[in-house]
């Protein structure tokens, strides 16, 4: 405590330097705060589950061309789905409009009454059939499975009108947070569907939408239009043989349709990767962001240090010679750097809320958690403590008869 004052004195000589560094310590921690609060959502988001069999499902997206009614779509589907079934590997298949992770598909609000006019919950909508379950590999928690007489078909100009649906877990606790979802009413539009199943977890089509990443229905009708996904299960360790045998199989039955070269055919591994692409490459550049932040900062704190060393020999000698010993000198440079971090980091403090402040309102983020604002004191404190060390062991090194020496 005895060195505190002469150390602010002699910051008070040297506040160019002192300013230039604690701002750079200030700057520092707002960014790498923010940028690890930005990678640690990424990260989630990436790992997020989506109630899938991820390693076994495969997505093949079907167009078909020429001319075809309405009334025609459903039994060539029908005819394909059975053809999927029979090849080897596969332990089932249906159609949809979408699939989780997928990016496009669709959403509607789900009300409690018919003539409510803001709607309860919103969802992704995901058109299915009884087998899709088995597909997918979801797991059922409450109620039962689509029967086969319940799938109908839907023309692509008709309304929205399933008899049943099956929920998501997180959308039924939406809807009914007394846990009995199974057997209740909702409403799309002006009839009731009656929830008939929950499944555990279905993510939707977009990856962090504010109502819900698992608010899903799944309803039993089959939209008749000249596009559809095939969903396909194998069997473990078969992707990759089906993946190469189902595509042939549907243009050998057919030639009038096209598959997409570019990706029509795709596991879920696949979707995902694209899906995250720009999240992995957001988190990837924001950690090479925070360790570029935290070297220069480090090397700033390195050169100051090593500057003020060299113009403080004879100062130093004088100290030796009166008696300091060699942990005395130490301790007075990492205390000084000390105080000038303290200073650092309470102004980066504010500004990394500030800057959070600024995304929120800006970007619609998250706040800002307070345990990585605490975390990143911790770091530059550490970090700064770390780089004056080598400067602070080579002042503690300068033996007496330097104050002697002329300057």
């Amino acid at each position: 405590m005895m060195q505190i004052k002469p150390i602010f004195a002699a910051l008070r000589r040297h506040k160019a330097g002192t300013v230039l560094i604690s701002l750079q310590i200030a700057l520092t921690l707002a960014i790498v705060c923010n940028a690890l609060f930005i990678i640690q959502q990424r990260v989630t988001q990436l790992s997020q589950p989506s109630g899938l069999d991820e390693a076994n499902v495969l997505r093949i997206q079907n167009q078909w061309v020429g001319k075809h009614s309405e009334a025609e779509y459903g039994p060539m589907v029908a005819t394909d789905l059975a053809l999927l079934r029979q090849i080897p590997g596969v332990v089932d298949a249906y159609s949809t409009n979408s699939l989780p992770l997928s990016q496009g598909g669709w959403s509607m609000g789900l009300s409690l009454k018919p003539e409510q006019r803001k709607s309860t919950a919103q969802t992704a909508i995901y058109f299915a059939d009884d087998h899709a379950l088995a597909t997918l590999g979801l797991k059922l928690v409450a109620g039962r499975n689509f029967r086969a007489d319940e799938i109908r078909p839907m023309p692509s100009k008709d309304t929205l009108r399933p008899s049943v649906v099956i929920v998501t877990r997180e959308l039924a606790d939406k809807l009914f947070p007394d846990g009995h979802a199974v057997g209740k009413p909702v409403y799309i539009v002006d009839r009731p569907s009656i929830i008939v199943g929950v499944v555990q977890r279905l993510q939707t089509p977009w990856p962090g939408v504010r109502w819900g990443n698992t608010s899903s229905t799944l309803i039993p009708l089959q939209l008749l239009t000249n596009g559809t996904n095939y969903v396909v299960r194998t069997r473990p360790g078969q992707l990759e043989t089906v993946r190469r045998a189902a595509p042939a199989a549907l243009l050998a039955a057919n030639r009038m349709r096209v598959i997409p070269d570019d990706g029509g055919v795709m596991s879920f591994a696949q979707i995902r990767a694209d899906t995250f692409a720009s999240d992995r490459g957001m988190a990837i550049l924001m950690a090479v962001i925070c360790v570029v932040l935290l070297a220069i900062t480090a090397a700033g704190i390195v050169g100051l240090t090593s500057f003020w060393v060299g113009q403080r020999r004879k100062q130093i000698g004088v100290r030796r010679a009166l008696g300091a010993r060699r942990s005395d000198i130490l301790n007075y440079f990492l205390t000084e750097n000390l105080l000038i971090g303290i200073g650092g980091v309470v102004l980066g403090v504010v500004m990394a809320y500030g800057l959070n402040l600024w995304m929120v309102t800006r970007f619609e983020m998250a706040h800002l958690a307070a345990q990585y604002v605490l975390a990143g004191v911790a770091v530059l404190l550490l970090l700064g403590q770390g780089a004056v060390l080598a400067p602070a062991l080579r002042a503690s090194k300068v033996p007496p008869v330097e104050a002697t020496r002329s300057i």
